[in-house]
């Protein structure tokens, strides 16, 4: 295992991350969450990734069991709030009431005195951003967080709360959690180049685009036991089932060929490769869908072959 570190901060992410999106408390049960966990920490992964939102709290709840074994210390434990957690009109957002609540309520599920890496789930049009970082700095100073940072915001967005953070003498965020994989590159234009100069790390969710450059959709056909025959899974990613994005998989299967290795580990590892890119979050429901994800953190892919997936679909 590889560790970069997490933007300009000092913390030391492993290129793997272990996520629990639609996996840990609802399709997972908890012993399978506890040997996957136990496995990721075993072969070097470091950082592990939820939300409250996530199986509405029951993700973090069996995080923090499956983690409880493990020197706290040795973990980089990230979660989020934004999404609503009831109908009561002030629990969602990220108002300071609401963060301050989450968090608190997300310690206890994850059975934790603080949180590495707070994050904002979404931006939250309702709530002057200047609220947002004061609140989040309230909390790092508490000692409840150590870092904040922030998902599927815009550059522009990222850029005013820096500015917010310097002006009143708080913390930076340190971290960009975006959608990114072959298939999904709109981050590379702006918002890349902007977390760079300001000191942000990108933390990736779904790099394998939903599972489908693992290439086991081929002609579209679903599997038996896959994430595309689970009902409950697969809303995300039947969109994606689509014929210039199965031509795609199947160039990334054809590749992952010749250099004998797995489709999965090639399109991990070519997002790796790419500026400002921290830490990749993997999802698995098996561990032998997880060893095989590791892989990719020791793959050395040739500059060409990087730059021949890399021409397969324009930036956009």
């Amino acid at each position: 295992m590889h560790y970069r570190n997490l933007g300009q901060s000092g913390c030391k992410v492993s290129v793997l991350s272990l996520g629990s999106w639609l996996t840990l408390g609802g399709s997972v049960e908890q012993a399978v969450t506890n040997d996957l966990v136990a496995t990721a920490f075993e072969h070097g992964i470091n950082t592990f990734d939820t939300a409250d939102i996530y199986a509405r709290g029951a993700a973090e709840s069996a995080l923090g069991l499956a983690l409880a074994p493990l020197r706290r210390e040795h973990v980089v434990l990230a979660t989020k709030a934004f999404w609503p957690m009831s109908e009561d009109v002030n629990d969602r957002g990220l108002s300071r009431k609401h963060l301050f609540e989450s968090c608190h309520a997300s310690l206890r599920r994850l059975r934790t005195d603080y949180i590495d890496l707070y994050q904002c789930h979404r931006p939250d049009p309702g709530t002057p951003c200047e609220e947002t970082v004061r609140a989040l700095e309230d909390l790092v100073r508490q000692g409840k967080i150590l870092y904040w940072g922030v998902s599927v915001w815009s550059a522009e967005q990222i850029e005013e709360a820096c500015a917010i953070a310097d002006r009143t003498g708080g913390y930076r965020p340190i971290s960009n959690q975006p959608e990114y994989s072959l298939l999904r590159r709109e981050i590379e234009a702006d918002i890349v180049p902007t977390c760079t100069r300001l000191g942000l790390g990108q933390i990736v969710w779904s790099p394998l685009a939903q599972g489908l450059l693992t290439g086991k959709y081929k002609g579209g056909v679903v599997p038996p036991g896959s994430r595309g025959a689970d009902p409950l899974r697969n809303r995300f990613l039947q969109p994606l089932l689509v014929p210039d994005n199965l031509a795609l998989a199947e160039r990334v299967a054809t590749a992952a060929g010749k250099l004998g290795v797995t489709p999965a580990q090639l399109a991990l590892a070519w997002v790796l490769a790419q500026p400002g890119i921290s830490s990749a979050i993997v999802g698995a429901t098996r561990r032998e869908q997880l060893l095989e994800n590791l892989g990719a953190a020791e793959l050395e892919v040739p500059a060409d072959v990087l730059a021949q997936l890399g021409g397969l679909v324009p930036v956009s």
